[in-house]
């Protein structure tokens, strides 16, 4: 009966997997189990992504962070930015060597370099967890000077000029960038940078003035924090609300709101006459607006969690604290 249900390529599938004897049917599970195994040791990168490529005259290339600290560009976004193209059935990796080992530019190409070229960085996205290459961010300035040195010796082909010019623009973007980050460094300011970036958080967040109340927080956030905890509901006095409550709530939201947020309301709540809410020193701009749509959020995940263990732990994939301080268990 199952057989009837079957059509097309899973029949096709269904009796090739019958006709392989079991020491090969074993082999294919060990290669798939070795290809997972494979797959998970290989580095992640932590930040970066396609849609925020570095981006230097014309050429946008995808760059990432991996989770060892290593800068790297994509492959595919480096032979771009070079000017090149990967041609019919030829892979990036092929494409750099093939230039590389060229009569004209490999007298300027050292070991190290082919090396590089030879075996890109195989290292899994920040999201979605697919495979990418790509190379260490410094090889391609290597492969600039590289470039850049063969054309003034007279060894590069007529058609290769038009990638001497685009490692030309590369260089000149390379300089800006780099003089910018010396004189950060020499003044301290690479210091401060973060400090003042946090301040313009804070300021889009935090009101001046204390803002006047109004009800924020849903019925069925507090419903769903009585349940996660294990506390009937509704309790036996309407406004009940244990106490530690408000511990999770800055726990859950504020503390994943925007960074530094929470210490800066209680800063800012220290100051005033009168007892108020946190979410009364939000802007109306800014601060509330957020502050909605991550309740939101958090009420949505509160009703998929069956635990408040489970909750936290989902909190904690899609809503990160800011800092190190941990969850509220």
């Amino acid at each position: 009966m199952q057989d009837d249900l079957l059509s097309g390529k899973a029949v096709g599938g269904k009796a090739r997997a019958a006709s392989l004897s079991p020491e090969r049917r074993k082999e294919i599970s060990d290669r798939a189990l070795e290809s997972k195994r494979e797959l998970a040791n290989l580095p992640k990168a932590t930040h970066g992504s396609a849609d925020h490529p570095l981006r230097i005259g014309d050429a946008e290339i995808p760059c990432y962070v991996l989770e060892d600290g290593t800068r790297v560009l994509s492959q595919r976004g480096m032979v771009a930015g070079l000017g090149m193209t990967y041609g019919s059935g030829q892979g990036g990796a092929d494409r750099l060597t093939g230039f590389a080992v060229g009569k004209g530019i490999s007298p300027f190409i050292n070991n190290e370099m082919m090396l590089l070229i030879q075996n890109p960085i195989r290292f899994r996205h920040n999201s979605g967890g697919g495979v990418a290459f790509g190379y260490p961010a410094t090889l391609l300035a290597d492969i600039c000077d590289a470039v850049l040195e063969a054309r003034k010796a007279g060894k590069l082909q007529k058609q290769q000029e038009h990638i001497a010019h685009q490692a030309e623009v590369l260089v000149r973007g390379f300089a800006r960038v780099g003089i910018i980050a010396l004189v950060d460094e020499a003044t301290g300011y690479q210091r401060d940078r973060e400090r003042n970036a946090l301040a313009k958080i804070l300021e889009a967040f935090v009101a001046k003035e204390l803002q006047p109340y109004v009800k924020t927080f849903p019925a069925d956030y507090y419903e769903n924090l009585f349940r996660l905890r294990g506390l009937p509901y509704p309790p036996e006095k309407a406004q009940y609300k244990p106490q530690y409550f408000g511990v999770l709530t800055n726990d859950v939201v504020y503390e994943r709101l925007a960074p530094g947020l929470l210490k800066e309301l209680k800063n800012q709540a220290a100051k005033d006459e009168k007892k108020a809410r946190l979410h009364q020193r939000l802007t109306s701009e800014v601060g509330h607006p957020k502050l909605r749509e991550h309740l939101a959020s958090v009420v949505t995940i509160m009703k998929l969690s069956s635990t408040y263990p489970d909750f936290i732990q989902k909190m904690d994939a899609i809503h990160p604290k800011y800092g190190d301080t941990k969850s509220l268990l």
